[in-house]
């Protein structure tokens, strides 16, 4: 019991969210999609992460 707040507030700012207006940058929005120059971040590199766990976890094959 007493979820009754919790559920109020959630459905209220899903409502908000749903059929309020946005000023999006459609623009920017269709470069991001397509992979254009606008992009401003790096590419992850993985293989860092694996090494790191894999040298944490060498003690479970002992």
């Amino acid at each position: 019991m007493g979820r009754g707040r919790a559920k109020a507030k959630q459905t209220k700012v899903a409502r908000q969210l749903k059929y309020s207006t946005h000023n999006t940058d459609l623009d920017s929005l269709q470069r991001e999609l397509s992979g254009g120059e606008g992009l401003t971040h790096s590419p992850v590199d993985d293989t860092s992460d694996q090494d790191s766990w894999s040298t944490q976890d060498e003690w479970r094959h002992a």
